[in-house]
This record gives structure tokens, sequence and C-alpha cells, in this order.
């Protein structure tokens, strides 16, 4: 059997890569930057917090599915 993935931290550089992805889509949002970029870094931002998300649901031991 497969040993559960180590719980992150908050400091865990995953945790600050997906802060960063969320300043940089609020501060495009601020200086009126092209929707379309602004749509690309929410949709990075989104998927940061996503994978955090479900990396520790895993880690609890709550988390279903498969990974790709």
């Amino acid at each position: 059997m497969a040993k559960p993935p180590e719980i992150l931290l908050p400091d865990h550089p995953a945790y600050a890569e997906a802060v960063e992805a969320m300043r940089r889509y609020h501060e495009a949002m601020d200086a009126g930057a092209p929707a379309i970029e602004v749509e690309n870094l929410r949709q990075v931002a989104e998927s940061l917090f996503q994978a955090v998300t479900d990396y520790q649901m895993r880690a609890y031991g709550i988390g279903g599915g498969t990974i790709h």
C-alpha cells in the first residue's frame, strides 16, 4: 500500500506560489489589464489553489479520485 502524502504546512512553497498568483491576478485587475490577461491570471491562481486543496485532502485521507 502506498504511503499517504505528507500534509503541507502553511509555509510550504506551494502555498506561496498560489498566493503570489492571486496577487498578480488582483494587480492586473486593479491596473485595468486586458480582460484576456486578467482571466488567464485568474485561471492560474484558481488552478494553483485547487491543486493545494486537492493535495491536502488526499493527505488528510478524505480526498478521492484519480491523480492525473
